[in-house]
């Protein structure tokens, strides 16, 4: 990534996220929400995350120009050390890194805070969010075929998954992202 940095995203940063996911609900079946989220929709969803997971956001000459978060992966607590990950980028700044980028350091973090497995669905066909990820790690698993129905047709969704730390015996309860302290990035 040539341009711009990454940080932690905020609840204020909600509008500018919208504006990148707004038109991803409204005009592909990437997303499979069928109504857009609003902006205070958008703004608890920061702030629900934030204290456990990371959210990223990139930021280009002061514009939000993409984010990366994670959240959990199941319910079931011996499912504690995998997350489910998602990355978006505006469309006027796809295929300069940001994307890369953003997942390389979510990942960092995402293994000092002790989580093991990351794994991703994406709406197929997408070839640009395949690449994405096995470019960063993530390695085909599985495909749930029709799995949702969204702009006139069913829809498959394939799973990537990546593993940030090689499993070990008895693993420690992952850390927050508040447990992990203030020196968040850039430190993997």
């Amino acid at each position: 990534m040539s341009e711009g940095s990454i940080r932690l995203a905020r609840p204020d940063d909600a509008a500018a996220i919208h504006a990148i996911y707004a038109p991803v609900v409204r005009a592909t079946p990437i997303s499979f929400e069928l109504e857009v989220p609003d902006v205070d929709e958008m703004r608890a969803r920061i702030g629900k995350t934030l204290p456990i997971f990371p959210w990223l956001a990139w930021e280009v000459a002061g514009s939000l120009a993409g984010y990366a978060y994670a959240s959990r992966h199941r319910e079931r607590r011996a499912y504690q050390w995998s997350v489910d990950v998602t990355c978006y980028v505006h469309e006027a700044w796809r295929g300069r890194g940001g994307g890369t980028a953003l997942y390389r350091e979510l990942l960092a973090i995402l293994r000092r805070q002790g989580f093991f497995n990351a794994y991703a669905g994406i709406t197929l066909p997408n070839p640009a969010s395949v690449a994405l990820h096995e470019g960063v790690g993530f390695r085909p698993l599985a495909v749930y075929r029709n799995v949702g129905y969204k702009a006139g047709a069913w829809r498959d969704v394939g799973w990537w998954a990546c593993e940030i730390a090689p499993p070990v015996p008895d693993p420690a309860e992952p850390l927050t992202l508040v447990a992990l302290g203030p020196r968040i990035l850039h430190e993997a």
